[in-house]
């Protein structure tokens, strides 16, 4: 019987490196003339994989998005992995919004990615969801490479990740 090789494909964000890029927003907000007083913060909640940003207006909401995505991307966290709330008004005139952490591939991206594979009907290639991560199996390593190169090249909505491949 002939050897299978596979690899998971799975998303999900450094935690420590979203918490550099959080203290590095910081010290710049901190440093910045036209947030000078204002009410400007970011909370990052590990537990629960949220940002929480607080802001006096939606120009300053703005502002402080860009300098967290700015940071962000320096620590080469996926924005894609982003997910973005809306800005709602909250007390003491200011205004509130929540960002999400993608950590893990979710059923309705797991089913598009294992779609995809079954679509370019590659030679023995095989796409099984695994819980959070998407296992796709070939005895061919080249056919691997083939499928890997495939969903590079499909946006998902999330920036995904080969691993295990074996």
């Amino acid at each position: 019987m002939a050897d299978t090789n596979s690899f998971d494909v799975t998303t999900g964000v450094d935690l420590q490196e979203v918490d550099n890029a959080v203290n590095q927003a910081q010290k710049e907000i901190a440093q910045r003339y036209d947030f000078k007083g204002s009410k400007a913060a970011i909370d990052f909640d590990r537990t629960g994989g949220k940002l929480k940003l607080v802001a006096d207006d939606d120009f300053k909401m703005r502002a402080l998005y860009d300098v967290l995505q700015t940071k962000l991307i320096k620590r080469g966290v996926p924005v894609k992995n982003l997910d973005e709330g809306e800005t709602i008004a909250a007390g003491g005139d200011t205004v509130r919004k929540e960002i999400g952490l993608k950590m893990a591939l979710d059923s309705e991206t797991a089913k598009k990615v294992a779609a995809a594979i079954k679509e370019a009907k590659l030679k023995k290639v095989q796409a099984a969801i695994q819980g959070d991560q998407v296992r796709v199996s070939s005895p061919s390593k080249d056919e691997l490479q083939v499928a890997i190169a495939l969903l590079r090249k499909e946006d998902f909505g999330v920036e995904l990740k080969f691993g295990n491949f074996r």
